[in-house]
């Protein structure tokens, strides 16, 4: 088997941009080599490591749809009350004489002081 250029921990710090302590940190989860107390990477492994850490977005909107498709009627219209009731709350907060008018504004007055 041949492998190719085998990575110190330093240089594979480097390549991933982060702290040599942060790749110890991680040792146990990426595929390497142990040569008495050198550890060494193989740049493949570093990327399938990689890989594997990838996250995906979730829509938030889609997973609270799934979430709410797994719970019983009445458990949705508890959820749908709440939501309203918090949506409400926070409208009121924010649209209140104090922070600011709700009506239109008249625009520029004529015949200033």
């Amino acid at each position: 088997m041949v492998y190719s250029e085998l990575l110190t921990v330093d240089q594979v710090a480097e390549y991933l941009n982060i702290k040599a302590s942060t790749l110890y940190s991680k040792i146990h989860e990426i595929e390497h080599f142990r040569l008495g107390r050198l550890i060494r990477f193989r740049r493949e492994d570093i990327e399938t490591w990689l890989e594997k850490s990838k996250v995906t977005l979730v829509d938030p909107e889609k997973r609270a749809k799934r979430i709410l498709r797994g719970t019983p009627a009445s458990r949705n219209e508890d959820i749908q009350r709440i939501i309203r009731k918090s949506i409400d709350r926070v409208k009121a907060a924010e649209y209140n004489p104090t922070n600011g008018k709700t009506e239109p504004s008249r625009g520029p007055q004529k015949g200033g002081s």
